[in-house]
């Protein structure tokens, strides 16, 4: 399965702030959705002077992580979407390196597309349904030995005016491995529905699931797990 993690949540991910280290841009969006309360600053030294140390929480309602890993030697891409993960957020605004990001993913919560009758095809199966089967199964992402899919950041580097690499350490199927991903820094706006800020960033990564031990039907179905994610973080305001 095409899997930033981290994870991650996933990503997992600090990162996005991690874009914002003293640049010189001076670039201001509105968008339309927000124009009449609150003003969306884009990437740049003016975000910055906005924001402040503090934690940020996910937005579960406005987050989206999914895996993709190639399927039939090729002919398409296996989309899976988790519904159930959250994140935390610790942003340094005097050292945005310092920043970090923690991801916990639950495998046995996800959508996979199928129409037909899984029973059907699938008699001898103990599972009711093909979300079940690729959570559970142990061929699979095996989540009734291995609950929990994490992503825990160790570094944050700035790599252009709105982009950055986060390194952590990612835990699926019970083994641990270092993972980057590439973030794109979206923004932060003013909290539309209290106080603080909200961030907006996206993620992405590839790794082999063949290093954590997952290697079912390889070559049929890809070693490569691709992730993806895109979410919004609000701030923690006690």
């Amino acid at each position: 399965m095409k899997t930033q993690l981290i994870f991650p949540a996933l990503a997992a991910l600090a990162f996005v702030t991690a874009c914002a280290a003293e640049q010189t841009a001076d670039t201001v969006s509105t968008t339309p959705a927000q124009a009449a309360t609150t003003e969306v600053v884009a990437f740049d030294d003016t975000a910055l002077a906005g924001l402040e140390t503090a934690d940020f929480a996910l937005d579960k309602n406005h987050a989206f992580l999914s895996a993709a890993v190639d399927h039939g030697m090729g002919l398409s891409d296996y989309t899976i979407v988790f519904k159930d993960y959250d994140a935390t957020l610790s942003f340094n605004a005097e050292d945005v390196s310092a920043s970090s990001i923690s991801v916990t993913i639950n495998p046995a919560e996800l959508f996979v597309v199928y129409t037909g009758d899984y029973k059907a095809g699938h008699g001898d199966s103990p599972y009711e349904t093909w979300d079940e089967d690729i959570a559970m199964n142990p061929q699979w992402l095996n989540a009734g030995e291995f609950p929990e899919i994490t992503f825990v950041s160790t570094s944050v580097e700035r790599t252009g005016d709105s982009s950055g690499v986060v390194t952590g350490d990612l835990t699926f199927l019970g083994v641990s491995k270092p993972v980057s991903l590439d973030i794109t820094f979206r923004g932060n706006a003013d909290n539309r529905w209290g106080p603080g800020k909200i961030l907006g960033f996206d993620a992405s990564t590839t790794f082999n699931r063949s290093d954590f031990g997952n290697s079912t039907y390889i070559p049929v179905i890809g070693d490569e797990i691709e992730l993806e994610f895109s979410a919004e973080f609000m701030q923690i305001v006690e």
